[in-house]
């Protein structure tokens, strides 16, 4: 079952890098130029603060726990969310 689980996982990773890919192209494209190193998509941000669900940053987006002038919406990349990297809540 664990196996499962992985693979599914893993597959949903590699369509988030894809869709970062995608979003920095555009971003290019377009003329836009957001640092990837200072913008983290949700994936990304869960990675670099050890979060382990990513729901959980979209929940913190939703509430205001991460202020609106931090996220930018890429409206082209179905709404993807990027977050200004800086931690916003101590565990």
């Amino acid at each position: 079952m664990e196996v499962i689980e992985n693979t599914g996982l893993e597959r949903a990773l590699e369509r988030a890098e894809v869709v970062a890919e995608r979003a920095k192209a555009l971003l290019d494209e377009a003329g836009i130029a957001y640092k990837l190193d200072e913008w983290l998509t949700v994936k990304r941000y869960c990675e670099r603060f050890n979060i382990k669900d990513t729901q959980l940053v979209t929940n913190w987006i939703r509430r205001g726990v991460i202020p609106p002038e931090n996220v930018k919406e890429i409206k082209e990349l179905n709404g993807l969310k990027l977050i200004k990297a800086a931690p916003y809540k101590n565990f």
